[in-house]
């Protein structure tokens, strides 16, 4: 089997599975840096050793993340056991990349009143709704018209991380902000369908099973692009939601503007819902679910930057 031959193998196997297209570009780039690291063996004529020692390569003379050496070993697994089907057995010898817990950047809620007066339109309603319901920033993207219930201010977000849908908050202050919003998007609709298109993305199993949905408004995205483009797996034109590109170099201007001083990103936006809401007196189970961590371990984290001035600890020089 050619390599070209191979890798639209992998292609037409990822999309069987009905893996996203981020997934699909992820493992194809790992399964081509794999081979050519191997100078171009066939993957079929190597085995354990061959995987360890790209792995090792990765966290020793790259020095990448543990998630990024974890990806990159995922994505050689899919080609050998769901490709190939050749058996892996266990990969013992690889050198570990080194997993850093870092205390994640949270802004004090002035800071962020700050930095959204720097923002405006779409972007503002975004980054406040990153804020105001805990969402990631691909979460908040993905929103389609029919996932906002304004009568119990709630927000269903599909297919998360893991693949897990949830409820979050839906910010009573950002109501008649998203009623216009969608007004919007909803005359965007309009146009398109006179234009003779208005279809939108849809997995495929929802798209067999309600074939009429795509042109429905209530699938549109709530934050579209500003042009129509071509789905890269059915070549269809059709309008996407906006880049997340877009928001993140507003929100990046818009903190410099603020004088912020914090190394912070849009996803620090998170961050600073889970930690606002412990120090006000949640517990953490309700914090876990609303930002979707699979283990209340990963939502611990926040514990750590929760403000120790509302447990009336002082420090020893103010004493």
């Amino acid at each position: 089997m050619a390599k070209q031959k191979l890798l639209d193998h992998v292609r037409n196997c990822i999309r069987t599975k009905h893996l996203s297209i981020r997934t699909e570009e992820a493992y194809l780039n790992w399964i081509k840096r794999y081979i050519l690291f191997h100078h171009k063996k066939h993957p079929s004529v190597m085995c354990e050793p061959h995987i360890e020692q790209f792995l090792t390569y990765l966290a020793v003379e790259k020095q990448v993340s543990a998630s990024t050496q974890n990806q990159a070993l995922n994505a050689v697994l899919f080609l050998y056991r769901e490709v190939l089907h050749i058996k892996i057995g266990d990969l013992h010898d690889i050198i570990r990349a080194k997993r850093t817990q870092r205390i994640p950047v949270v802004f004090a809620k002035k800071e962020i009143d700050s930095i959204l007066l720097h923002l405006h339109g779409s972007r503002w309603l975004m980054c406040a709704l990153l804020y105001g319901s805990g969402m990631r920033l691909l979460e908040c993207h993905r929103l389609r018209v029919k996932d906002i219930d304004f009568l119990r201010k709630q927000i269903v977000v599909h297919e998360g991380k893991g693949e897990k849908d949830r409820i979050t908050l839906l910010p009573a202050s950002l109501l008649p902000h998203l009623e216009r919003q969608i007004a919007k998007v909803k005359l965007l609709h309009q146009e398109d369908k006179a234009d003779g298109y208005g279809d939108v993305y849809l997995p495929d199993a929802i798209r067999r099973k309600f074939p009429r949905a795509a042109k429905e408004f209530l699938w549109q995205y709530i934050f579209p692009a500003s042009k129509r483009s071509m789905d890269p797996l059915s070549g269809a034109i059709q309008r996407h939601h906006i880049d997340e590109s877009v928001v993140q170099r507003a929100f990046k201007t818009a903190l410099q503007k603020s004088e912020v001083r914090k190394a912070g990103t849009i996803h620090s936006l998170r961050h600073s819902f889970a930690t606002h809401l412990l120090e006000s007196g949640y517990d953490i189970r309700t914090v876990q679910e609303l930002l979707g961590h699979k283990d209340v371990r990963t939502t611990q984290i926040y514990t750590h930057v929760v403000d120790r001035g509302n447990l009336n600890i002082r420090s020893p020089l103010d004493t």
